[in-house]
Formats: C-alpha cells, sequence, structure tokens
C-alpha cells in the first residue's frame, strides 16, 4: 500500500514506491525500445538513443499531444508538475498508452523553497532523489559548456590586451577588439545566489586575467539550456551553439562563439547531454525528463526531442509548460511548437482554489511562511473575483485554437460551495473542468480530468500562431502584451528602445521568435497585481538576443536572470541517512 500523503512528507511517499520501481528494461520493453536504444544510469534511470528510436518509427503516427498549464501561481505554485504526473497516471488508469514529458528541475529552487518539480504526493517522477539531485548530469553539462564561452573570451581579452596584433597573429590570433563595456553573457551556477549577480573579475596582474564588470546568472537561463531544449539532433545543436553572440566589438558587432573557436569545444560538452532521461511516476508509466529552461527568465519547456520521441511511442503524451498561460503556454504555443512543428489537441489550466482566493482579494501568501488563515474558510466571493483570472487564461488558450480543460487541484479543505462557482464560471466560458484529487489518490484520483482531457482529444481544434515571423519585432511584442497579458500598450526604456530599432534593420532578426521575460506572479510587470489588472502598460526595460537559440528576447519589468536564496531555504532539512547513504528531505 502506498503511504498516506497527509501523513508522509513526499520523499517518503517516493523512497517507499521505489521498493517496487520498474527497471529501465522493463519500461523499454512497454515502450517497443530495443536494448541498444537504452543507455542505463544504474536500474531506473536511463538515456535513450533518440536518433535509433526517430529513424525505426518514422512512419509509426504521433499521438495525442497535451500540454499542461496554469492560472497565474501565489507564490508556493499550483501543483502543475503534480498535475502533469496525476494527469499521466489517470490515462493510465483508463488502459491508454501514455507518457510524460517533464523539465529537468535545477538545483536553485530545489535547495531553496519551491522544491524539485517532480510532482508530489501520490503523483511524483521517480526516484526523486536522483530527479532532484542532477540526474545524468546534463545541467552540469549546459554549465560546462556555457562557462567554457566565458573562459574563451576573458582569455582572449587578456591577450589581446598584453600582446601586439603581430603577437597574436604568431599565436593564430586575429584581433576581435571586444568591448568590455558591452557584453551581454555572464557566467552560470545552477544555485541561487544573489551575492553573484554583480562582481569583478581579472583582479590582480596581467596574468589574471583583464579586469572588468562581470556576473553570474542561473544555468537553466543560459542560452544553452535554451538550445538543449529546441534542437531537433547534434548537427543542429552544434550549428545553433556557434551562433552564440558571446560580446560585442566596439563597432557594436557580434562576436560569437565561432569567432572564439570555441563552439565546437561546448557541443563536446553536450553530445550526451542531447540525450534524453527515461524515468516513471509512482504507478509506473514511462516519463522523459529533458532539459530544464525556467519560464519566467527563459522557454519554460522540456524538450522538443523528447517530445517527438514520446509521440511516436505513446498514444497520449502529457508535456508541462512552466508557469501560467500568459509566459509558458504563450512560449509552448508561439516558440516551441513553431520549432517542432507539433500541434496540441488540448491543453489542462491547472487551478486551486488557494490561487483563487489570492486573486480574488486574500492576502497573498509567503514562501516559507505559514498560509494565511483565511485560506482555510470558505470564501465563495474571493473565488468568484478570483475566477476572473481563470477566465483570461482560457482565453488565451482559445485563441491559441485549442480546446482547454480546467484542472481544479483538490485541496482537502476545498468546500463543494466554492468549487461549484469556479465550475459554473469555467463551464459558461466554454471549457470543460474536472476536480482531480491526484496528490492524495495518484491515478485513481485523476479519473475525473482523464476522462475530460481524452474527450477534449476527439474534438477538432484550428491551432494558430499568434503572430507570424513576418511581424515587426514591436508589433509581436505589442500583440502578446496586448492579446495574452491583457496591456494597454506597451513602453520601453531608451536603451530597449534604441536595440529595437538597430534590430528591426536587421534581416536576420526577422527569423527569430520572441521570448519574454517576466514576472509569473501576474499577468503584468508588477508581482504584486493580481487579478486581472486594468489601465496598464508593460514596460520593457532591455532587450537580448539568443541568436543561437533563435529568440529576441524582451526584459520586462525588474526580473532578474539570478534568483536569490530566501532566509529559510530546503536546504536546511535535507540530510543524508550515512548507514544507508539516503537522502532525506528532498522535496
Amino acid at each position: 500500500m502506498p503511504l498516506d500523503p497527509t501523513k508522509n512528507a513526499d520523499w517518503q511517499i517516493a523512497e517507499a514506491a521505489e521498493q517496487h520501481m520498474k527497471t529501465v528494461y522493463e519500461l523499454g520493453d512497454k515502450l517497443g525500445l530495443d536494448k541498444e536504444e537504452l543507455l542505463p544510469h544504474g536500474h531506473h534511470i536511463a538515456k535513450v538513443d533518440f536518433q535509433s528510436i526517430l529513424g525505426r518509427f518514422k512512419g509509426r503516427p504521433d499521438g495525442r499531444y497535451i500540454d499542461v498549464t496554469a492560472i497565474t501561481p501565489t507564490p508556493l505554485g499550483e501543483g502543475k508538475s503534480t498535475t502533469t504526473m496525476g494527469l499521466t497516471q489517470g490515462i493510465g488508469k483508463r488502459g491508454k498508452n501514455v507518457i510524460g514529458t517533464i523539465r529537468q528541475p535545477s538545483g536553485g529552487p530545489t535547495m531553496n523553497v519551491k522544491g524539485s518539480a517532480a510532482g508530489g504526493g501520490l503523483s511524483q517522477c521517480i526516484p526523486l532523489t536522483p530527479f532532484s539531485l542532477g540526474l545524468t548530469g546534463d545541467i552540469n553539462a549546459v554549465m560546462n559548456s556555457h562557462n567554457l564561452a566565458m573562459v574563451a573570451l576573458t582569455s582572449r581579452m587578456q591577450h589581446e590586451f598584453n600582446y601586439t596584433d603581430e603577437q597574436l597573429a604568431k599565436r593564430g590570433l586575429k584581433r576581435l577588439n571586444i568591448d568590455p563595456k558591452n557584453i551581454p553573457m555572464k557566467w552560470i551556477m545552477d544555485f541561487c545566489a544573489q551575492a553573484l549577480r554583480n562582481i569583478i573579475i581579472g583582479i590582480g596582474g596581467k596574468d589574471d586575467g583583464f579586469m572588468m564588470n562581470s556576473g553570474f546568472a542561473i544555468a537553466v537561463s543560459s542560452e544553452v539550456m535554451a538550445i538543449l531544449a529546441v534542437s531537433s539532433d547534434l548537427k543542429d545543436m552544434r550549428e545553433r551553439i556557434g551562433r552564440i553572440v558571446v560580446a560585442y566589438d566596439k563597432n557594436g558587432k557580434d562576436i560569437t562563439t565561432s569567432d572564439l573557436d570555441v563552439a565546437g569545444a561546448m557541443t563536446a560538452w553536450m553530445v550526451e547531454a542531447i540525450k534524453p532521461n527515461l524515468m516513471q511516476t509512482i504507478e509506473g508509466q514511462p516519463v522523459f525528463v529533458h532539459a530544464g529552461p525556467f519560464a519566467n527568465i527563459a522557454i519554460g519547456q522540456s524538450s522538443i526531442i523528447a517530445d517527438r520521441i514520446a509521440l511516436k511511442l505513446g498514444d497520449y503524451v502529457i508535456t508541462e509548460s512552466g508557469f501560467a498561460a500568459d509566459i509558458g503556454f504563450e512560449k509552448f504555443w508561439n516558440l516551441k511548437c513553431r520549432m517542432s512543428g507539433l500541434q496540441p489537441h488540448a491543453a489542462v489550466i491547472v487551478a486551486t482554489i488557494r490561487a483563487l482566493k489570492c486573486h480574488g482579494g486574500a492576502p497573498i501568501p509567503a514562501p516559507g511562511k505559514p498560509i494565511p488563515a483565511e485560506y482555510a474558510k470558505e470564501n465563495v466571493e474571493w473565488v468568484e473575483k478570483g475566477c476572473e483570472n481563470l477566465l483570461h487564461h482560457i482565453k488565451t488558450i482559445k485563441k491559441a485554437g485549442i480546446n482547454p480543460v480546467v484542472c481544479l487541484n483538490h485541496f482537502h479543505n476545498d468546500t463543494d460551495n466554492e468549487i461549484k462557482v469556479a465550475r459554473r464560471l469555467v463551464e459558461a466560458a466554454g471549457a470543460r473542468f474536472a476536480v482531480s484529487k491526484h496528490w492524495l489518490k495518484g491515478g485513481d484520483g485523476a479519473l475525473e480530468l482523464a476522462d475530460a482531457v481524452i474527450d477534449a482529444c476527439k474534438e477538432t481544434n484550428h491551432f494558430k500562431f499568434l503572430y507570424e515571423l513576418s511581424t515587426p519585432l514591436r508589433t509581436r511584442i505589442e500583440l502578446i502584451a496586448e492579446q495574452v497579458y491583457g496591456a494597454d500598450g506597451v513602453e520601453y526604456s531608451p536603451d530597449a528602445l534604441d536595440k529595437i530599432k538597430k534590430m528591426e534593420e536587421d534581416p536576420a532578426i526577422a527569423k527569430l521568435g520572441t521570448c519574454m521575460v517576466k514576472t509569473h506572479l501576474s499577468l503584468t510587470d508588477n508581482p504584486n497585481l493580481k487579478g486581472v489588472p486594468k489601465g496598464w502598460k508593460l514596460f520593457i526595460r532591455d532587450i537580448m538576443t539568443f541568436k543561437g537559440a533563435g529568440f529576441v528576447v524582451p526584459v520586462a519589468g525588474a526580473i532578474k536572470l539570478m534568483p536569490g536564496t530566501a532566509s529559510d531555504p530546503a536546504y536546511r532539512r535535507v540530510d543524508v541517512d550515512v548507514e544507508t547513504g539516503k537522502v532525506k528531505g528532498v522535496f
């Protein structure tokens, strides 16, 4: 019997379930994989030879493709990963061949306040500890690949400063005239380390590097991570890595990894990382875990490669987009689907009564602190008011031409009256509504949701992008701001406006998608504004380009690419049983 989620922590439930896991070979048999297509990392995790799989199953029709997104969350999250696992288990309970595809968690939130994104309760991806603590080394490969570009850049700057053109030529180098004040790329690490956001490097003598301002971003914001998520194969990855812009010269010209002769070595670090990781739910359904970009500061999707192989191997594929439909789903819709050529059959919007109350006027919960007492009491008015945010996201899904299903992720103190008002408003908006108790009951608790999703997949949808690549950049930003966020328009900082004008003169920019950077805690660029704010404009303070990944990246508001660690982080409760070597406390 599984442990009781009301009495046991997630890591305890996972540890108990791991005693009965399928081996990677049992999972492979279920999927129809050859033994040689599995590259085991122990007994219960394997990388897979995606090229062999895609080649062997090339003629097989794709399965049904479902994206899981959410309403604007509270700072505590609303259980999107848990729902992804629960829905995978629920569809499995209906006798369907189903596969989940999710992102690998970053060490930053895992050791901070958000947790590992493995799911929770009786709807988790296991084994939990390796999933949460590095998995098969993909994020480490991303860090090494990315930081190697910074090593190449800073080394080149030092040599150009110390040597004449003739001396550089003898070493096979040409002066790049790197502008030390125009280097958008930072170093990366996979923790939330606010003390490293802004640093000075090269302190010392001439042998200690070129002294300049620099800094760190979190690993999952790296363009290399974005490239892992969107690459179609190793050749495509190598070409994309070679286009990464590391810095600019004193005339404003791009300096790429190819200019620094480092793109090949960067790709060498990624040869194993490009292969998806095979894991499983607590109930034994296969899950591909691959790539890990955040959605508020990056593309927020698991890899295209993982989705493609899953769609060849499964009848239903449940993938997840980070955070709410205004950012995670919007990027799934206009970036991932455009790049992959895949079209979804349905989308699930995860909501909670807690989040609806938050958007309806309840005190905003704070990570690491007890949930305000008001959330435990029935308040139908707050729920009804908060549904404005939910209905806004339903409209966004419909603009993509996709059939929406609202999943109410059930908490024990949700009341029948609160659920009734949410159901009434959702169904009046033309969306399906399902209450799901997967956290408490696993797949058995997700059957209503599974049936609603299976039913939605039977209907014809009319998928369409919000914009075409021929749409001017400023028009795209305005479309996203107005049609997805609900803004009245867009305002730009002088620096951002100058950059946009230069980009609009570059024909290559027209081939790039638009990947917005914005807080996940509000439809606006102000995390404190809940519900569906009116009478506001989106403020774009900066514009970045990820030419390798294929994005222009407008940065809205004061969001940072390196998060900070809170005063009561999760690592305070993580430890190791020194007798058995088992890790405890990861959630």
